[in-house]
């Protein structure tokens, strides 16, 4: 076979195919492999400047909605507030407004390293002092039949919750792309 088509052959079966035949500096064969979006299974490439934006506006819209509902429709959030939590609704107005702010921060691309360490500081705070403890104990007027809801209700945000810190520690050294109100070296 000629040195093309080994050269060729690499591009797309992968290195090991000719290894041993090819006449290519070993460099050729440490380079990754780039595949094109006509090949199967592999979606188009996207900028990373276009992969920020998306990143952060879909990682902010919970964030955003979950804002808007504790100022707007925050009934069921105040019904399950813990007992010991006094003023439901100024608790829950302050939350949506740190929701609210941080997310849309975040999601526009201004001041994404101070928005991160504010929503992971009300993280910290909301999964540590409601949902840690509703995962130990129920409400005890629950009725029986709705145990396994609750249980799973509280386990689900709890691990949410430290999905989303987990994001939120990678967005206070994130580099925000072209596609952000503000940018600088980590904002």
């Amino acid at each position: 076979m000629s040195r093309i088509r080994l050269a060729a052959r690499c591009v797309f079966t992968g290195p090991e195919c000719c290894r041993s035949l090819c006449r290519e500096p070993a460099a050729h064969h440490s380079r990754p492999r780039v595949r094109t979006f006509g090949e199967a299974g592999v979606s188009p490439r996207i900028s990373y400047d276009l992969s920020d934006f998306l990143f952060r506006l879909l990682f902010s819209l919970i964030f955003i909605g979950l804002g808007l509902e504790h100022i707007f429709s925050d009934e069921l959030i105040q019904g399950m507030m813990p007992e010991w939590v006094g003023g439901k609704r100024l608790a829950s107005l302050v939350a949506g407004l740190v929701l609210l702010a941080g997310g849309a921060s975040v999601a526009v691309g201004y001041n994404v390293r101070q928005a991160a360490m504010l929503l992971g500081a009300f993280l910290i705070v909301v999964t540590a002092v409601i949902h840690a403890p509703a995962l130990l104990q129920r409400p005890y007027d629950l009725p029986e039949e709705w145990i396994w809801l609750w249980d799973v209700y509280q386990r689900s945000n709890f691990f949410k919750n430290l999905c989303l810190l987990g994001v939120c520690f990678h967005l206070m050294h994130h580099r925000v792309g072209r596609f952000a109100l503000k940018r600088g070296e980590h904002d």
